[in-house]
Order: C-alpha cells, then sequence, then structure tokens
C-alpha cells in the first residue's frame, strides 16, 4: 500500500508516470518531490500549523464543512480519476470519494468536542488539555487512495495540526485534486500539502523529517517495520496499518445460501487488493462440499471487465508488477474455483478459490492482495479459531453462524482487531480501524481519531494561600 515495493509507479526524468490498469498505458506523469523540497514543505506546514491551531474551534470546523461540500460537489470527476488510476469500478470509486466527504463532516463535529478533563485532586484543581502535535506525515496506500489519505489527514486536520501527504507513486491524481479542493475551500495555504514521489526517498525524508511530529503509514509489513525503526530513532510517534490474512468463518448452522452468495466480493473487492479481504475460506467439514457446491456459481456471476462500467463487479490489479506477484501463488494445476477475466492489455486476473490446499500453504498463509481466497475445512469450534490464528496477521474477518453465543465466543477468542457476524463489514468511519500483531499498530477513525493526533497536557492550579 503501496503494498509492495515492485508495484511503484515508473520514474523517468519528468517524474513519476501514472497508468491505467486496464489498459497498461501511460496517461499522465507526476513531478517526484525530493529530500530538499519535502524540508521547504515542512518548514511551510509548521508555519501554517501555527495559525490553523490559534484560530477559533468554530472556524476551523466551518472550514472542514466547506472542504466536504466541495468534495461533494466533485464526487463524479474524483471517482472517474480514480478509475482511470486504480482501476477501480465507479461504484466503488464514487464511495470512496464519499467516504472522504463523510470524513470530513464527522471529524468536523469533534473539533468543537476535543474535550480535556477536570480530575478531582487535593489543594486544587486539575485539568487536562489536548493540544495539536504539529505536522503530521500520511504515507497512504495505492489500493485506496481517498479513503486511506483522509482516516490519517482529516481527523489530524480537525484536531489542529497540519498534514504532508505521500501518496502512492501509481495513484497521486486523487491526492493531489483533493488538496486543490481543500485550498479553494478556505484551509490555510500550505496547510495541507501533498508531496509526490517514491517511497524510499519522499517517503523517507518525511518519516526522518525533525520537524514531523507523528507519520500515518499503510502499507506491508517490511516497509512498516523499517519505517517504525526510523520512528523510534527519534520517539517519533507512529500509526501503523500493515494488511491481513483474514478469515471467513462459516459454521454449519449458518445461512449457507447467503454466507456463500455473500463470500465472493469479501475477497474479491478491489481485485482482492484490500487489507480486509476475507481470503481463507473457513469451513465447518460437515457442510464444506454443500458450500463449494453454492459458492461455484456465485464466482461464476461475478462480472470482472471495465472498471467505468457501472455493471462491473472487479476490475484489474494495479500493475504489471503486482499481476506477477498473484500468478505466483496459483500453479496452473492448482484444484479449484475460477472464475473469467479480459483477455489482452491490461493486468486481469480471474476469480479463483483455491481447494486442498495444507493448511500452511502460501496462498493460506501469506497476504497474496490479488483475487485468490483458500478454502480449509475445520471440525469444530475451537479449530476454527486455531485456523483463523495460525497466520502472524491480526486485522479482519468474519464469521456465520445462527447462535448467538458461539458468535460472542469465537468474536473474542480470533485475534483481529475488526469481525462481523454474519456480515463483512470491516471500516466505518465513526469506529475504531486497525489490527492485532504484525496488522499494525494504533487505531484510526471511530470517536477517537481526532484525540490521536494530539498531546495530553496536565495542569495543576493549586488553591492553597
Amino acid at each position: 500500500m503501496s503494498r509492495h515495493h515492485h508495484t511503484t509507479g515508473a520514474p523517468d526524468a519528468a517524474g513519476h508516470r501514472v497508468l491505467d490498469p486496464a489498459t497498461g498505458e501511460v496517461f499522465a506523469t507526476v513531478p517526484a518531490t525530493g529530500p530538499a523540497e519535502v524540508d521547504a514543505a515542512v518548514r511551510r506546514a509548521a508555519a501554517a500549523q501555527r495559525g490553523w491551531a490559534a484560530a477559533a474551534p468554530a472556524d476551523r470546523a466551518r472550514l472542514l464543512r466547506r472542504f466536504a461540500v466541495l468534495v461533494d460537489e466533485h464526487v463524479e470527476e474524483l471517482a472517474r480519476l480514480e478509475v482511470r488510476q486504480a482501476g477501480h469500478t465507479i461504484g466503488n470509486a464514487r464511495w470512496e470519494a464519499g467516504n472522504f466527504r463523510d470524513l470530513l463532516d464527522y471529524a468536523a463535529g469533534g473539533v468543537e468536542r476535543l474535550t480535556g478533563s477536570q480530575i478531582p485532586v487535593p489543594g486544587g484543581v486539575d485539568i487536562t488539555f489536548l493540544e495539536p502535535l504539529g505536522v503530521v506525515g500520511v504515507i497512504a496506500p495505492w489500493n485506496f487512495p481517498m479513503p486511506i489519505a483522509g482516516w490519517g489527514s482529516v481527523p489530524a486536520l480537525a484536531a489542529g495540526n497540519a498534514v504532508l501527504l505521500k501518496p502512492a507513486e501509481t495513484t497521486p491524481l486523487t491526492a493531489l485534486r483533493l488538496a486543490e479542493l481543500g485550498l479553494a475551500a478556505g484551509l490555510p495555504e500550505y496547510l495541507f500539502q501533498v508531496l509526490p514521489g517514491a517511497g524510499p526517498v519522499t517517503g523517507d525524508a518525511l518519516v526522518t523529517h525533525p520537524g514531523v511530529a507523528k507519520i500515518v503509514f499503510t502499507g506491508s509489513a517490511a516497509v512498516g517495520t523499517s519505517v517504525m525503526a526510523k520512528c523510534a530513532a527519534a520517539v517519533k510517534r507512529v500509526t501503523l496499518e500493515l494488511g491481513g490474512k483474514s478469515p471467513n468463518i462459516v459454521f454449519a448452522d449458518a445461512d449457507l445460501e447467503r454466507a456463500a452468495a455473500s463470500a465472493p466480493m469479501a475477497f474479491l473487492d478491489n481485485a482482492g487488493q484490500d487489507c480486509c479481504a476475507r481470503t481463507r475460506i473457513l469451513v465447518q467439514r460437515d457442510v464444506y462440499d454443500r458450500f463449494l457446491d453454492l459458492l461455484a456459481p456465485a464466482i461464476a456471476a461475478v462480472r470482472v471487465g471495465d472498471p467505468a462500467d457501472e455493471d462491473t463487479d472487479m476490475g484489474p490489479l494495479i500493475s504489471a508488477g503486482q499481476l506477477e506477484r498473484v500468478r505466483s501463488y496459483v500453479p496452473d494445476t492448482a484444484p479449484g474455483i475460477r472464475g473469467s477475466a479480459p483477455q489482452g492489455p491490461g493486468f486481469w486476473f480471474p476469480p479463483t478459490v483455491l481447494t486442498d490446499l495444507a493448511p500452511d500453504a502460501p496462498a493460506a498463509t501469506e497476504e497474496v492482495f490479488g483475487p485468490v481466497a483458500a478454502v480449509l475445512p475445520f471440525t469444530d469450534e475451537d479449530d476454527a479459531v486455531r485456523l483463523a490464528n495460525a497466520t502472524p496477521y491480526g486485522l479482519s474477518g468474519s464469521l456465520w453462524t445462527r447462535d448467538v453465543g458461539r458468535a460472542l465466543r469465537v468474536s473474542k477468542a480470533v485475534a483481529a482487531g475488526n469481525l462481523s457476524v454474519n456480515s463483512h463489514s470491516s471500516v466505518r468511519y465513526w469506529t475504531p480501524f486497525g489490527g492485532y500483531k504484525r496488522s499494525g499498530l494504533g487505531r484510526e477513525l471511530g470517536p477517537g481519531a481526532l484525540a490521536a493526533f494530539t498531546e495530553t497536557k496536565n495542569v495543576f492550579i493549586s488553591s492553597e494561600d
């Protein structure tokens, strides 16, 4: 996110080339930001942040709401841009632009409610203040460029910070347009800047800059580990979201028809390039064969094609490098269920469900980040939990059962940050989002979103003579 380093946009003398994943054709070039330009951006952001933090909370909230109105007026433009640069289906892309808009509205409501507390103490009064950190760096991925950029940037702005956003090399265009809309809405100049460029250059300059108080990074575990180490050297705050290998647990007492009908898009949304994708389908052995019989026609019905077509369910992968990565997990002779995908130009891979895999096979344990799922049988509740937890990740997951007690027991036992019962919903801007284990550190969104971008200051006022 950039999930894997080999999926980055190709640089040339003029900057990074942006490709249309549906055709493989270059349609834009974006200049890259070097270390000196990052340094200048940090200095400008710090100056803008001081004025922003000093502004009346109502005025900051009003500007964020105005920003939301402008995003709403440009949803279709932003969506079409996302279709072109990321290969997202047009329906998904509209939702993504709307998510950024809705988060602006939600966070604006928190600006005037970002309160400290009064703590009873002897000999005086004790109060706390929540103060902005200063300049926040957000490093966003290519799989959901607008929403994930917003999850870090918007609460940080609402809490009184300045934001420097580095989009992924392959998908910088919507970020740049959003920054223009923010400026048009009246945000102070340099408060919200977008710095396109390569992760090892622009991203590294942002992470190591002493003027950046916090980094929010979404991407691969390998890169996230490096980001965390560099932040540790400066005792810099960091929030990480590093992917997942999420289970979809189907018990024998579940509504099998509904569970099977919903399973395909639980891992095929955004061509499987989703950190919450339910790519490990765990089915109780008693109903395993019946579930596969129901799943096969559901996979066949998935429409893969032109992402600009309103009827398309799944578009292409982001790049040639990502296509090769996905192919490496799926031998031609691997048993399973396969859908269809376009042939010819573009980065296409068909919906694929692998069966008869060993539980420790790479496709069953590693984040493929493509339209590939593995189906594994389990015997009982304990076995389901054991399989669900048998990965280094713990981001999301689903479980299907009619037994409320089992739903509660399994939800408590599965080590993941975001679980759904009889549903595949993972992310809502009004609830916290984040992972266990190697899926990340910290939480985004929800009621605590703004406070995550503040320092708590404690002040004691003596009442003694």
